[in-house]
């Protein structure tokens, strides 16, 4: 079985755990402590949120600045066109913002928006059974 451990720096890790869980996400115990804390997306899918001090000890260079560019963009699938407006409305109440307007491609519909550190956040639905 094979995990994927996505590694995110974090200014303040108390106030992403409260953003991240008001999205309803949970953390591993075994893996969180006052440095890190291992969101749980599903089984065998976890971030690493990071207290910059301890994202420093994992990389050579700077950590960089969201306010200038993106590193990355974490996309998560959802059950539903609900699930997905469900979640951007859950992300802007816990403090986000939102990024990009809400896409809506017929099969595709999807929202997107920056944590509490500027990372960008993507949620989609995809209707396979219209796909084609």
């Amino acid at each position: 079985m094979r995990m994927i451990f996505v590694n995110l720096p974090v200014k303040d890790l108390v106030k992403s755990k409260e953003f991240f869980s008001a999205l309803g996400f949970s953390y591993n115990p075994a893996f969180t402590n006052d440095d890190a804390a291992c969101l749980i997306v599903e089984e065998n899918i976890c971030v690493m949120l990071l207290s910059h001090s301890h994202f420093q000890q994992f990389i050579e260079g700077d950590i960089a600045d969201t306010t200038k560019g993106k590193e990355v963009l974490t996309c998560l699938s959802a059950g539903s066109r609900a699930e997905v407006d469900d979640y951007l409305k859950k992300a802007l109440a816990a403090g986000g913002k939102p990024w990009k307007p809400t896409l809506d491609m017929g099969p595709m519909y999807g929202c997107s928006f920056q944590d509490l550190d500027g990372h960008v956040w993507e949620i989609m639905y995809m209707d396979m059974s219209a796909a084609g």
